[in-house]
């Protein structure tokens, strides 16, 4: 399995309009063909000084393998979220990573 998650800092002083855009655009992933498990929050209350809450929304998204992963990055609809969403992101930080 091939693990995905992004985690994304907002811009500040977003309208509710732009947050909701930025919602409809990432939510949108889930529909690339190659997406096992898809899940996108914001932080929980959970709080103990190892836990980073800093971002706004957290993207998880698994595939079978790396190769499912590369179509992701490539398909349209994604690239249709980069373009129309990252105007509304400060910071973007991905972790990958693969079963052992």
């Amino acid at each position: 399995m091939f693990v995905h998650v992004v985690n994304f800092w907002l811009k500040k002083g977003l309208s509710e309009e732009e947050i909701q855009q930025f919602e409809a655009g990432v939510l949108s992933l889930e529909k690339v063909e190659t997406v096992k498990d898809f899940n996108v929050g914001k932080p929980a209350s959970t709080d103990r000084p190892v836990i980073d809450r800093s971002y706004d929304y957290c993207l998880l998204t698994t595939f079978v393998d790396e190769a499912g992963h590369d179509y992701y990055q490539t398909a349209p609809i994604h690239l249709e979220f980069i373009k129309n969403c990252a105007q509304y992101w400060d910071r973007v930080l991905i972790y990958d990573s693969e079963s052992i």
